[in-house]
């Protein structure tokens, strides 16, 4: 049904992120851009969350996990977009609070399928960290992050087709995988090359896309 459908596509995605993250990660750490002091604080909470996710998204209702993924994605595309700027003073939390937006952040992530790079890239320069090295240290998370959520979605059990391990589509899976961990460093060099700001602007417009998609599907 419609609703499994979506939990297929959130659960390959999670399991492609797995590889396609890793092979952005590798060339973000050469480029020396990733923030390792975050990295350690906020990824057990993200990881946490995500795995959680991929428990619980397969039993909600296709259309409201589709709106809600698409209204989120909005909200973040319209902070990126209107270059908000955080007061200067602000700096990454505490254990306590990085518990919070971690095991929140992740579980979003889980149940969108993104691995936290749409919750950790904001996240972080919600703490006045530079977007290069936001979107660095998203992409070491997006590994140990996706990896989680994958774990729980092919614990889950499907009905759909043969193809599926758990809620994992394993031919899209190994086409998608190829493709982007071919590609992923190309999109490193890129982001490296685009102004800060502009990298912001692209991100939010990207978001608006993706979620201006997941609210047609929703209500039609």
């Amino acid at each position: 049904d419609a609703g499994e459908i979506t939990v297929v596509a959130v659960a390959t995605s999670m399991a492609c992120i797995v590889f396609t993250s890793l092979s952005a990660a590798y060339a973000q750490f050469v480029a020396g851009k990733v923030l390792w002091p975050a990295f350690f604080r906020m990824v057990p909470f993200f990881v946490a969350g995500s795995f959680a996710a991929g428990l619980v998204a397969p039993s909600l209702p296709g259309d409201a996990l589709r709106a809600a993924i698409g209204v989120f994605l909005l909200a973040v595309g319209l902070v990126m977009v209107l270059n908000w700027k955080p007061a200067p003073h602000r700096s990454l939390p505490g254990i306590a609070g990085s518990g919070a937006v971690g095991l929140g952040g992740g579980f979003v992530a889980g149940i969108a399928g993104i691995a936290g790079g749409n919750v950790i890239v904001p996240t972080l320069i919600y703490f006045n960290t530079p977007a290069h090295n936001a979107t660095a240290t998203s992409s070491a998370m997006g590994v140990p992050i996706a990896f989680a959520g994958a774990s729980g979605y092919l614990l889950g059990t499907a009905t759909t087709s043969a193809s599926l391990a758990g809620f994992v589509h394993l031919p899209s899976w190994g086409v998608i995988t190829l493709a982007a961990i071919l590609f992923a460093p190309l999109g490193v060099r890129l982001a490296h090359a685009v102004p800060a700001q502009q990298l912001k602007q692209l991100f939010g417009g990207f978001l608006f896309l993706v979620a201006a998609r997941m609210l047609a599907t929703a209500v039609t």
